[in-house]
């Protein structure tokens, strides 16, 4: 019995979950960012015969479907689930579109101090508003092939503030860090409010049966050192030490703050692809646990230059390390190209 049962057993393992605690592995876990998604033929389907983005997200069922579909198609080590970090703004009260060929939009967005004090930040209120996340989660989480991790996410409060602000994408988010400048006292309020909002949310998603939280700060770059460490640090620690399952911090652009990130209370910290290994390594140390960061571009490549590439990014980080890209898989990325990255980085072995 003992014969059959021991190698059952090494196959449930859950190669993310073994490195977020330190533990060696053959070789590294792989998942990309924004991997459910139009990458995917089954998920382009989908999606053209729903109203929109949205309907996708509030619906449990359809979402837990495309947060399984990279799993099945890719065979990557986890599925995160199908959602935006938009979800809590609107959650405080604060609804938003997603225009198609634009992105998000906020058709009324934060102007003064009574408008914060109007957002509803209550645990009950916040855990109501978004129960069709916590369902899509239990959903995946019951269909879920075995060794596989489910992730769930958030967006990190100076990034929800920037959108809130400005009411939809910017290159500079002028009126964003304006507010910061000329409203402080408004926009530490606001920040508490994202993060009590954001605390509440990653709690239900772990009871859900989320096994690891990201918390993506995708505008962290646009921000000066003294701004992040007044605005953003902050309140990114207060919600990373909140969760009792492992977590990735992402601060996209944010290779001035490295030093200070290493200090935050996560497991691990997503790199983006403009941060060299070497510099990496230098700055948090050989046995830090890193995420990324292979160029989204680099996938556009021939299927030798994408698989060369992906073997001299793992060797360059040494171990300790989570695959993955320096930012979301972009849309029309060929799936031929994702699917070469994921199986250079399965096909890794540590102990050749």
């Amino acid at each position: 019995m003992y014969i059959f049962a021991i190698p059952y057993l090494r196959n449930m393992k859950k190669i993310l979950l073994q490195t977020l605690k330190g533990e060696k592995t053959d070789r590294p876990p792989v998942w990309l960012m924004r991997q459910a998604g139009r990458i995917l033929p089954q998920y382009r389907a989908l999606r053209s015969s729903l109203s929109g983005f949205k309907e996708l997200v509030e619906t449990p069922d359809l979402a837990a479907e495309v947060t399984i579909q990279p799993v099945d198609e890719l065979g990557v080590d986890a599925a995160i689930i199908f959602s935006d970090i938009l979800v809590i703004p609107e959650a405080l009260g604060l609804p938003y579109e997603m225009i198609k060929g634009k992105g998000p939009y906020f058709p009324r967005t934060i102007t003064s101090r009574k408008d914060i004090e109007r957002l509803q930040a209550h645990p009950d209120h916040i855990s109501d508003q978004l129960r069709y996340v916590s369902d899509a989660l239990k959903l995946v989480r019951s269909r879920l092939e075995p060794g596989k991790t489910l992730i769930g996410f958030g967006g990190a409060p100076w990034t929800l503030l920037a959108y809130m602000i400005e009411g939809e994408g910017s290159k500079t988010f002028s009126k964003a860090r304006r507010f910061l400048v000329q409203e402080e006292q408004a926009a530490h309020l606001l920040l508490e409010k994202i993060t009590k909002a954001t605390i509440t949310y990653f709690q239900a998603q772990v009871s859900a049966g989320a096994e690891v939280i990201q918390l993506f700060d995708s505008w962290a770059g646009l921000l000066s050192p003294q701004l992040y460490q007044k605005f953003g640090l902050p309140y990114i620690k207060q919600i990373l030490e909140s969760v009792d399952v492992p977590t990735i911090f992402f601060g996209k652009g944010a290779f001035y703050a490295l030093e200070e990130m290493k200090n935050l209370p996560c497991d691990a910290l997503g790199i983006d692809w403009n941060m060299r290994p070497s510099v990496v390594r230098q700055t948090l140390g050989g046995e830090y646990i890193v995420q990324g960061n292979l160029d989204p571009a680099s996938l556009y490549g021939r299927i030798d230059q994408i698989e060369k590439e992906t073997r001299s990014m793992i060797e360059a980080f040494g171990g300790h390390h989570i695959v993955n890209l320096g930012h979301g898989v972009y849309p029309d990325t060929p799936l031929d190209g994702v699917k070469a990255f994921v199986r250079a980085a399965q096909s890794y072995s540590y102990n050749r």
